[in-house]
């Protein structure tokens, strides 16, 4: 057996991501990138911009350009943090909200579509996914001690 999972998932992630971006672009107006980082905020309490930029993998300067223009779209609210300094506050508009929810749903729906055509059961797929991405959080949490 050839061990090629470690490139097989890199390119089932690329290829996803970048089926999504498509599918966003042309149903939604908005990019897969922006469109996860306002499920980060709206799902995942992603609440500043130092915070989202750590989810993401990216600079602060990156988010701060992005949360611009979701902000100028009326998705994203960005407030000055009260504690001060050059934090921002970030949380959904209704429209964001409504957003997240309608494309999370409809991603969800094809992505189980997608894992039934392959012939994998999609409830042992999302089990063992869960598995690695708790495995994975538990070997960080570790190192970082």
């Amino acid at each position: 057996m050839e061990h090629d999972l470690s490139l097989n998932l890199h390119v089932l992630t690329a290829r996803l991501d970048r089926a999504a971006d498509r599918i966003l672009r042309a149903e939604h107006n908005v990019s897969y990138s922006r469109f996860v980082a306002l499920t980060l905020v709206g799902e995942l309490g992603a609440s500043t911009q130092r915070t989202l930029a750590e989810y993401l993998g990216v600079t602060e300067p990156s988010v701060s350009r992005m949360t611009a223009v979701l902000a100028a779209d009326g998705l994203l609210d960005v407030q000055p943090d009260p504690a001060g300094g050059h934090r921002r506050r970030l949380s959904l508009t209704d429209a964001g909200k409504q957003l997240v929810a309608s494309v999370r749903q409809g991603f969800e729906d094809r992505l189980a579509a997608l894992i039934a055509h392959s012939g994998v059961p999609y409830d042992e797929y999302a089990e063992h996914t869960a598995r690695l991405l708790a495995t994975f959080d538990k070997l960080e949490q570790e190192a970082a001690k």
